[in-house]
């Protein structure tokens, strides 16, 4: 690697990092101004608190992390070109492909970061700041709960629960049904659910179960009744939810399980899955943009091509967070929409790429 290429690359890695920090902090103290009130009401410990922002870096950077790759490009290299560096650069015969191979290989590491970070830390860090805010950041009582979850759980079984809280692991108002060549075989219902992680079981309480028979029905009754059921706590949370909070192989695994199940959910979890791949894609497109635009001196200077920046930055977002959306509300195809973004803003980068070299 020749001298050049390192100082590229480090200025390329320096700006990312430093904007990074720099915007965190701001991000935090926003958070904290909104919450204070509801942390002090709540009496919510210190170290939860310093353990949820600590998630909340991690959570926040993920979410922005297109837009600060961007402008961080956007703002190195639009200095190399208001100090005539990138002029002094390409006069010495190097040619815009070869002065763009550092900037590669900086998206490649940045890449490769995001990727591991969204397999296995960013699921965890998802599920701390999910867990904060349902439990402590809620007045409304619904709003931590599943209403009306009603889920096949293997074929001809299925499960309603007309409340899930997630803070107490109790459901309410349970029903499961076993059907046998679409016939009902029998119905077990409880006023209440409770999870006990101790041994994974289930207490119902006021539990009913009635067997269908041929020519009667039988009755069992119990005001408490202590069971081991198929379905999994996930189950009964809220979608979009579970997806994020798990990594990779895990998510795998709940996808299969749910393709089984005959799950009408399944394109929020893939949505959830095809996003952990295309988002470090984008970093290598956001790059080629972000160079093209900002490799030439404007009379704007680097105001300018930070509004450009900015402009396209939020362009993508909007693209990726409409099709996402569609995916999950509409026969879109989950793939198609998580990677058109990617592929409409592929083709830009390549012709930004050409009139830059000209």
């Amino acid at each position: 690697m020749k001298i050049i290429d390192k100082y590229i690359l480090k200025r390329y890695l320096a700006t990312f990092f430093v904007m990074l920090f720099l915007f965190i902090p701001i991000a935090i103290v926003i958070d904290v101004s909104e919450k204070i009130n509801k942390i002090l009401a709540n009496k919510v410990p210190f170290w939860e608190v310093a353990y949820y922002y600590l998630n909340f870096t991690v959570y926040f950077a993920n979410l922005l992390f297109p837009i600060f790759l961007f402008l961080s490009v956007i703002w190195f290299t639009s200095k190399l070109a208001n100090n005539t560096e990138i002029i002094a650069i390409l006069s010495s015969g190097i040619s815009f492909t070869r002065f763009l191979r550092p900037f590669m290989v900086g998206a490649t590491i940045i890449s490769i970061l995001a990727l591991l970070l969204g397999f296995f830390v960013v699921p965890k860090s998802s599920q701390v700041y999910n867990n904060f805010r349902y439990t402590y950041m809620k007045n409304n009582k619904q709003t931590r709960e599943t209403s009306n979850v009603y889920r096949e759980i293997s074929p001809g079984e299925f499960i309603y629960v007309s409340n899930f809280n997630t803070v107490s692991k109790m459901a309410f108002d349970f029903s499961l049904k076993k059907f046998k060549n679409e016939k009902l075989e029998f119905i077990i219902t409880a006023d209440r659910l409770k999870w006990n992680p101790a041994d994974s079981t289930y207490t119902m309480f006021n539990y009913t179960k009635r067997t269908v028979g041929d020519l009667d029905d039988t009755l069992e009754t119990a005001q408490k009744k202590d069971t081991v059921f198929k379905f999994d706590l996930e189950d009964l949370t809220p979608v979009i939810y579970i997806a994020e909070t798990l990594t990779l192989g895990e998510l795998n695994e709940f996808i299969d399980k749910e393709r089984e199940r005959g799950s009408s959910n399944i394109d929020m979890y893939l949505v959830v899955l095809y996003r952990k791949y295309s988002l470090p894609v984008s970093a290598f497109i956001l790059t080629v943009i972000a160079v093209a635009v900002s490799a030439m001196k404007r009379r704007g200077g680097m105001g300018m091509n930070l509004a450009i920046g900015i402009g396209l930055a939020f362009t993508f977002i909007f693209f990726d967070k409409i099709f996402g959306t569609l995916a999950e509300k509409s026969s879109i195809s989950p793939l198609v929409a998580v990677w058109l973004p990617n592929f409409v803003f592929g083709i830009l980068a390549i012709y930004l790429l050409r009139n830059a070299k000209r």
